[in-house]
């Protein structure tokens, strides 16, 4: 057999070995690189693999650590968490409730404002769906709410921190994008390509997060309509009323001012993603500190977590280095270019294959590991076919929003289970979820029918490009896509340059 078929061969197979170890149970991160560097060995034995491209991993490793963008993930991470224990949400949801509750479907209403608010002013999935389990999940069966309704609305709101900014996935899809597209535009002869940031992403991911608020209450103002028994209003005190209008401004006021300050520096052209993370950061600390929730016990559990949480991503993301030079020595991306540009249809196919595979990944796995495994191996073909990056990354991003929701792995319907298991049925979380799933559908059809949704407001805001926190200095930081490829430095087996031609590694 033709040696580079059976590469080839070997690539998928070991592609179809990491999903179903995955799937069995074994931690993603060293499936990854266990499963590549085994089938690296096997590769080898069969005169397919050369060795050398492990080389590359150390020089890999080392930008991990000197990649200034990505110092924005802990940042982001240790906002979430501090903000968790600042009892923001609590006093949101309660003032919130109060506003929009003697509506029918208000409450559920102001369940999908409060997980906005948090969202753009945490980005962390888990914590907000917890949270506002904890907090509106007995408010709304108290008030007569369908379980089913009530499960939806708090997964689908909670995941609103996948896609509205600041997301710590829309930085490493960003990054990756970069490198991608850098790469794309010089294989197509384009020596002076217009850059793609994270912080493109940011402002792109507005308009489509935004417009998912918007279905949520639609679909929530539908049910009170139609089933006007499954959302009641809430009857309020004289009590209650009394101040209202001051608590609003109280409660709204302090995240408002940390939004503006993450977003609006970025809008501005002040900061990169990365400086306005270290904004946030310190905005959280001291919100946390005039809420009197701050002091050194406090401070050593968000840290701890904020390791713990930022440990896992990167790890994740080292396993899938190995993975990625294996089966890029092996010839696997050469399959994926192949199998992308056959597809009848073209560059519409190419992108509604990945979509579909993403998706369906996403029943299984998280989003973390479908972007390390999926992202770097179709996006650079993706792109030389003439896919916009920064609508492809929000349509990545809205996609595997859809991870978190989907059953029966959907991982906010199981932060929901762990908190509130004696409210509701596992059965009616899961169904309360399929209406929120079929909305992000709709979303991503909207999306796809109406692209400028993502690149509109960034051609606004920055014109030609945002600025990029990985080219700060004057001296150009390597990408995640360049960790995952290799550096400029990273020898062939053959001796050569691997970037000496700028479509050598799309031959």
């Amino acid at each position: 057999m033709d040696k580079a078929l059976l590469g080839e061969l070997i690539a998928l197979l070991m592609f179809v070995v990491t999903i179903f170890i995955v799937l069995v149970g074994y931690p993603v991160a060293f499936t990854l690189a266990g499963t590549a560097l085994l089938f690296s060995v096997l590769g080898h034995l069969l005169g397919v693999f050369d060795y050398a491209f492990l080389t590359s991993l150390p020089a890999r490793y080392f930008g991990t650590m000197i990649n200034e963008v990505l110092v924005a993930v802990p940042l982001f991470v240790f906002m979430g968490v501090m903000l968790e224990r600042s009892r923001i949400a609590e006093a949101l949801l309660e003032t919130m409730g109060q506003l929009f509750g003697t509506m029918r479907g208000g409450l559920g209403i102001s369940v999908v404002l409060v997980g906005t608010l948090l969202a753009a002013s945490t980005g962390i999935v888990g914590a907000t769906v917890v949270t506002m389990g904890l907090l509106s999940l007995p408010a709304m069966m108290r008030a007569g709410y369908d379980p089913k309704l009530s499960s939806g609305i708090i997964c689908a709101s909670g995941t609103l921190g996948q896609i509205i900014p600041p997301s710590t996935v829309l930085i490493f899809i960003g990054d990756m994008l970069q490198g991608a597209n850098q790469a794309a535009q010089l294989a197509k002869g384009n020596l002076a390509p217009t850059p793609v940031s994270v912080g493109d992403l940011f402002v792109g991911a507005l308009l489509p997060g935004l417009m998912l608020v918007g279905l949520y209450i639609t679909w929530i103002l539908i049910r009170s309509v139609v089933s006007p028994q499954s959302c009641p209003a809430i009857e309020m005190s004289a009590d209650q009323r009394r101040g209202l209008p001051l608590r609003i401004i109280k409660v709204m006021v302090p995240p408002l001012l940390l939004i503006f300050a993450v977003l609006g520096s970025i809008l501005a052209g002040f900061a990169t993603p990365t400086e306005s993370a270290s904004v946030g950061a310190v905005g959280a600390t001291i919100l946390a500190a005039m809420n009197r929730q701050l002091n050194l016990d406090i401070l050593k559990q968000v840290s701890r977590s904020t390791m713990t949480i930022t440990s896992m991503v990167f790890i994740l993301l080292l396993g899938a280095s190995v993975f990625s030079v294996v089966f890029r020595g092996l010839g696997g991306e050469k399959v994926v270019e192949d199998v992308l540009s056959s597809l009848p249809g073209g560059q519409f196919t190419a992108v509604l294959a990945v979509m579909a595979l993403m998706f369906l990944l996403g029943f299984f796995l998280d989003t973390f590991e479908i972007i390390f495994i999926v992202v770097p191996i179709t996006a650079p073909v993706l792109l030389m076919m003439g896919v916009d990056p920064v609508w492809l990354g929000v349509m990545i991003g809205v996609n595997l929003q859809t991870s978190f929701l989907t059953p029966p792995f959907g991982f906010a319907l199981f932060y929901l289970r762990g908190v509130a298991a004696r409210l509701v049925s596992t059965g009616a979380i899961y169904r309360g979820a399929v209406p929120f799933v079929a909305i992000q559908v709709f979303a991503i059809a909207i999306l796809w029918q109406f692209p400028s949704l993502a690149t509109w407001l960034p051609e606004v805001v920055f014109g030609s490009g945002a600025p990029s926190a990985s080219t700060l200095d004057g001296a150009p930081q390597q990408t995640l896509d360049d960790m995952l490829r290799g550096t400029q430095d990273t020898l062939t087996p053959g001796g050569q340059d691997s970037f000496s031609d700028p479509t050598s590694q799309f031959k």
